[in-house]
C-alpha cells in the first residue's frame, strides 16, 4: 500500500480524477480516498513517482 498526502481534493469529482489519473497508470490499482483527512491510499504494483506524477498532472499537489 502507497499513503499520498494531496492537497486540492474537495469533492466526489476531484476523488473520481484522482481515481481515474492512477487507474491509468495500473489499471489493477486499488484506490481509497480521504477527503477529509486529504489521502489516497493506492495497492498498486506500479513505480511511486509514475503514481505521483499521475496525481500531479491531475492537477493535484502531493506533499507527502
Amino acid at each position: 500500500m502507497i499513503d499520498f498526502k494531496v492537497q486540492g481534493m474537495t469533492c466526489g469529482g476531484c476523488a473520481r480524477g484522482v481515481t481515474n489519473a492512477l487507474q491509468r497508470v495500473d489499471a489493477n490499482a486499488v484506490v481509497n480516498i480521504d477527503l477529509a483527512r486529504k489521502t489516497v491510499s493506492v495497492n498498486s504494483t506500479a513505480d511511486v513517482q509514475q503514481l505521483k506524477q499521475a496525481i500531479e498532472k491531475a492537477g493535484f499537489a502531493v506533499t507527502q
